[in-house]
């Protein structure tokens, strides 16, 4: 009788947890000084019980800790020594700061990203473009200021702001910023200055800053957004349009932005009107890049949807509707727990050669996360299981004197 593979000595979830290196939780903790007064809810035991919080879909601390008790015997393969209980819980996080979360995550995406890449990318302006966009999320009550106006009924909920960049290349946030919903979105461009010279970045027309795209220029970062309806600017020169070009591109011209007070400043940029056939709409693009061909840029800008299924990739798969703290800092350890578990389920995504729908997977591990089950090789050939037992009847019974018996088992 052959060996079956699929079964393993450790749950999936510690699978899961072999991706975060504990000696560098420690250095995080030490860093932040985040286990001063702490006898037993260590740094890493928050980090668990945060992870199975979001992997298993809980609402509430009531139901995390019952959860926990209903796999007690299993939650030494975790690294979990004791049950923590509900008032410390509720204690960690409010005062365990989220930027010790934070830099978890970073610590595991800058060990792993070399895996995330997308091996089979070839184009050189891909393998540089990095994508920004926010999304906000609703809370519960009036923690952080919420956008727009208050209702006739009453005051609005409150809202938290997470602006994201991504690499073209990857699937995960490189880097994440929280604010309250109510801030603009281009008080967060001052973060793109660190973006290596030679990056390109692409955002919505929400982010209008012309002061810093003039810093951009200055450098060598190239941006690709849209102008604004209302946008100031006198044209220059207008580019010839290659024979060869898409027939989409409409015009080609350098443009100079007026800002600042009284509109005195100055910044260059390239303005170029494309039409798109299949949404049959008309986009104006601007860039400070003077190289790339016109379409190109229509194609870099269209990129920027990329983010989008991200956000909804995590809405979907991490809904953030109940939040285990009313506080803040609270709030935002839980959104660096989604965002670690999305990144956890990539890095195994990634090491598969089956094709797998990100959904599926997360639905799979969420059912049998704590079940003794080799994940890759479960995701590899879920079937194989099933197949050794037939093989195995099947040999059973080739001596019997009725094989019809056989059939019973099928």
């Amino acid at each position: 009788m052959g060996k079956n593979t699929i079964f393993s000595g450790q749950p999936i979830f510690n699978q899961l947890l072999t991706f975060i290196d504990k000696s560098e939780i420690r250095k995080i903790a030490k860093k932040h000084g985040s286990e001063y007064y702490v006898k037993k809810f260590t740094t890493y035991n928050h980090l668990v019980v945060m992870l199975f919080v979001v992997f298993e879909g809980y609402h509430s601390i009531r139901e995390v800790i019952l959860g926990l008790l209903a796999n007690a015997h299993k939650l030494s393969h975790l690294g979990l020594s004791y049950l923590v209980r509900r008032s410390t819980f509720s204690e960690a996080n409010k005062r365990r700061s989220s930027k010790v979360f934070e830099d978890i995550y970073m610590t595991v995406y800058q060990k792993h990203s070399r895996f995330l890449a997308d091996s089979r990318l070839t184009d050189k302006d891909l393998k540089r473009l990095y994508i920004m966009d926010s999304s906000t999320i609703s809370l519960f009550k009036d923690i952080l200021k919420g956008v727009g106006r208050n209702p006739k009924s009453g005051k609005k909920k409150g809202g938290i702001k997470a602006h994201t960049i991504i690499k073209a290349s990857e699937n995960v946030p490189c880097l994440v910023r929280y604010s309250e919903a109510a801030r603009h979105d281009h008080m967060f461009l001052q973060e793109v200055e660190a973006l290596p010279a030679g990056s390109i970045i692409t955002f919505d027309k929400g982010y209008v800053d012309y002061a810093q795209y003039e810093i951009f220029s200055e450098k060598s970062i190239w941006y690709v957004t849209r102008l604004k309806d209302n946008a100031r600017y006198t044209a220059g020169k207008e580019f010839d349009i290659p024979d060869d070009a898409d027939s989409g591109v409409l015009k080609d011209e350098e443009v100079v932005l007026l800002y600042g007070e009284n509109k005195t400043k100055e910044h260059k940029a390239r303005r170029i009107a494309y039409w798109d056939n299949e949404n049959e709409r008309l986009f104006e693009f601007i860039t400070n890049n003077f190289e790339l061909a016109a379409e190109k840029i229509a194609w870099i800008y269209k990129k920027r949807w990329q983010i989008e299924l991200l956000f909804k990739q995590l809405k979907q798969n991490f809904p953030l509707k109940y939040f285990l703290g009313d506080n803040e800092n609270a709030i935002e350890i839980q959104i660096w727990a989604a965002m670690l578990a999305n990144l956890l389920i990539t890095l195994v995504k990634s090491k598969l050669k089956r094709n797998w729908a990100f959904s599926n997977m997360v639905s799979i591990i969420r059912q049998q996360l704590m079940n003794y089950i080799n994940i890759y090789a479960f995701l590899e050939n879920p079937e194989k299981s099933w197949l050794i037992l037939i093989k195995q009847d099947k040999y059973k019974y080739q001596h019997s004197l009725f094989p019809e018996v056989q059939g019973a088992y099928f």
